[in-house]
């Protein structure tokens, strides 16, 4: 009697577009590892982190804080709000309801109700979000090391043998309800994500959350502390810290930054004038020692100036670069701060495309927690964009991910052929489901 109940409640599901298909499909499968129902916002975290994951709940203390609603199922919940395009409790918690015995299958998680979602975003550590995005991008470095150097901005970035790193802040705007934490202006809530980037691998290697209020320097030196010898680092001039490019230049580390409109410095020798580069007139290149007491205090040693013409948006602009590498060209100076842009492409990725607009609670932990998962749901798409060599937009790949997020697919195949002349990936259904019901053609 029971199988026949769940045969009939398979085929109410299957008339509505909801299959649950992880029992059916489990020996079509070719590779398991390209599947989505074990795809890697689980399966490589599950391969590697069975164990950890209740450790880093032990850890940042929210296994004390869980009962029927388990951390995993937590996280699990907030990887589907993203992918899903969640907009609200109820539509995490209806769409997750509806799909409890798919959801099942991901080491027994569970759909939450809509108070006990509320109520975990709002007690439980955000601390367990970001230490899981750092365990899986150390896990997805370590079994796949060259996706972490065959990626990024290769028009550029292949010039230099070294890591490129690039350091920004995006604004996230807050509804009101938020203002008691998040004070941006007068009537304006919104925080602030420091972001360093990597440009050979266009993924995040370092992030602080935080008020929008926190000016940048402020963190810069918590944001390259783990910045090794020989690499290079771009700053925008609002990071610009004499004391911390004195710190950096100490530890072998070059930089590139944009000058201050009010900094005072004497030239002490100049390298070149009025040279023309390959972007654009490269109008100044000369050695500086910085005027200011204070400034120089902090870096009493010289300071490459640049002053080139820069094509921004259609138009030729004049900029003024800072550098401590005394022996690059002014080109590759003016180049590599050009290069630093592409992390407003990375902001645009994450802001426009997951969900970043409409938070699950008001609070600083909810928030907190939202923008951890999406920058650990962004890793694990951008490692399907490269191990599956996805040739489209980096938009598209989460569209058709969202759009087969429930079905049983070879990942894959799917996304190898999707949108080639190759691709023959039509849901095919029973004649029936093309009928409403009460409408359907009476039988022959």
């Amino acid at each position: 009697m029971n199988s026949q109940a769940s045969h009939r409640n398979k085929k109410t599901l299957a008339g509505l577009g909801l299959n649950l298909p992880f029992s059916r499909c489990e020996n079509k499968i070719q590779d398991p590892a390209s599947a989505w129902q074990v795809q890697h916002p689980q399966a490589d975290l599950q391969s590697d982190s069975s164990a950890s994951g209740p450790k880093l709940a032990r850890e940042t203390g929210v296994d004390k804080k869980a009962r029927a609603f388990s951390p995993w199922s937590h996280i699990v919940t907030l990887i589907y709000s993203q992918l899903a395009h969640c907009l609200s409790f109820n539509d995490v918690c209806d769409g997750l309801s509806l799909h409890g015995a798919a959801l099942s299958a991901l080491r027994g998680a569970t759909p939450p109700n809509r108070n006990t979602l509320s109520h975990a975003n709002k007690v439980r550590s955000w601390e367990l979000a970001q230490r899981l995005f750092y365990r899986t991008l150390e896990h997805l470095q370590n079994s796949s090391p060259n996706f972490f150097n065959a990626h990024g901005n290769r028009r550029f970035a292949r010039r230099f043998k070294r890591t490129i790193h690039v350091v920004d802040a995006t604004t996230i705007q807050l509804v009101a309800n938020s203002m008691d934490w998040a004070k941006h202006r007068r009537r304006k809530a919104a925080a602030k994500c420091h972001m360093r980037l990597d440009l050979q691998s266009f993924l995040p290697r370092f992030a602080i959350v935080d008020t929008a209020k926190e000016n940048g320097n402020k963190r810069a030196r918590e944001i390259c502390a783990d910045i090794r010898d020989g690499e290079i680092v771009l700053f925008d001039k609002a990071y610009v810290d004499f004391a911390h490019l004195a710190d950096l230049s100490a530890r072998g580390v070059f930089w590139v930054t944009r000058a201050k409109d009010n900094m005072r410095y004497r030239v002490e020798r100049k390298i070149q004038h009025g040279a023309q580069g390959a972007q654009g007139a490269i109008l100044r290149d000369d050695l500086i020692r910085l005027k200011n007491k204070k400034s120089r205090k902090d870096y009493p040693e010289l300071v490459r100036r640049i002053v080139a013409r820069v094509e921004v948006d259609g138009r030729m602009l004049e900029m003024v670069f800072l550098s401590n590498n005394l022996v690059w060209s002014a080109n590759s100076v003016a180049d590599l701060y050009r290069s630093r842009w592409s992390i407003e492409v990375f902001f645009k990725q994450l802001k426009q495309t997951l969900q970043l607009g409409d938070f699950l609670g008001h609070n600083a932990n909810a928030v907190k927690l939202q923008v951890w998962t999406a920058l650990l749901v962004y890793v694990l798409l951008r490692y399907l964009h490269g191990v599956h060599a996805w040739a489209h937009s980096f938009a598209r790949l989460f569209t058709v991910l969202r759009s087969s997020l429930w079905r049983c697919w070879n990942l894959k195949s799917l996304l190898q052929c999707y949108g080639t002349a190759g691709g023959h990936l039509r849901m095919l259904g029973a004649p029936e489901q093309a009928f409403l019901p009460g409408f359907a053609r009476p039988p022959v």
